[in-house]
């Protein structure tokens, strides 16, 4: 492994470690930096995976209190039943669709432009989601139905296009449905649990071929990174959110959608072919 090797894998662990729990979609940044710094082909795909399983292994970490409480109350309790529940029902619809439509969308949708439109259409969703008057039902995740978890399920959908954001729908949609800006920004988190370890060990198995034992060195590097980037990003969603707006994240995603259209547009970058 030579040290621009190292280099791609610290700087999409931090990527990715930083971008999967906020609004900002991370796939989105991992396909525009993978692309500027010539990280593509198949290996990538496998290191995705990696640095995905970094990213969930710190919000399992962070939350692990309440987790262990749902595991140890879940044969007697109702509280931890409805919650497990309500995961179910959320985590379903995205199996379903990621099961028939991944590798079309992978195929025709994993590409700069889309990212850049869905980062500025999702940024102005956003904005207008936080405009509205809120009319707070949930205040915890804990007070939510399974039909509150049923429509953030299918919202959750929108995600399989890249840009779109899997925290951000989530989170958006969760607020649109009801839910305190906290009870949607940790449901989102808990959501991510199931849905991206199901995610990852559907295209560990399906992509199995590609992981090579002279890759650990790099793939341990992107994974080390990501869980400690991760840990950062949601302790400082979750200090962010109690007194903020997701407003800025919207803002965000608008400018930088905007620069890669504006880069496209003017030739300045030629976004239409992978670079590497």
């Amino acid at each position: 492994m030579d040290f621009w090797t190292a280099m791609q894998a610290v700087i999409l662990g931090i990527v990715e470690g930083l971008t999967e729990f906020l609004p900002i979609s991370s796939t989105g940044h991992q396909i525009i930096v993978a692309d500027l710094i010539n990280f593509g082909g198949e290996r990538a795909m496998a290191f995705n995976i990696i640095i995905q399983l970094g990213a969930i292994l710190a919000v399992v970490w962070e939350f692990r209190r309440k987790i262990l409480e749902v595991v140890v109350g879940l044969p007697s309790q109702a509280k931890a039943q409805r919650f497990t529940v309500n995961l179910l029902v959320a985590f379903m619809p995205a199996v379903v669709l990621g099961v028939l439509f991944a590798d079309l969308i992978h195929e025709y949708l994993f590409n700069p432009i889309t990212v850049a439109a869905a980062l500025v259409v999702g940024g102005v969703i956003m904005l207008w989601a936080e405009r509205r008057k809120h009319a707070v039902r949930a205040e915890e995740v804990d007070d939510m139905r399974w039909t509150d978890a049923l429509k953030i399920g299918l919202v959750q959908c929108l995600a399989m296009i890249p840009g779109t954001s899997r925290s951000g729908s989530t989170i958006i949609g969760g607020l649109l449905f009801g839910l305190s800006r906290k009870a949607a920004t940790e449901f989102s988190f808990f959501l991510a649990m199931p849905t991206m370890v199901g995610a990852a060990v559907y295209s560990g198995y399906k992509y199995r071929d590609l992981f090579q034992p002279s890759d650990f060195p790099v793939f341990a590097i992107g994974f080390v990174v990501s869980f400690i980037f991760a840990m950062i990003a949601v302790r400082g969603l979750l200090k962010f959110i109690a007194s903020h707006s997701y407003a800025v994240f919207a803002w965000y995603r608008i400018v930088f959608g905007l620069a890669i259209l504006a880069t496209w547009q003017f030739g300045w970058v030629d976004w239409s072919v992978a670079h590497g």
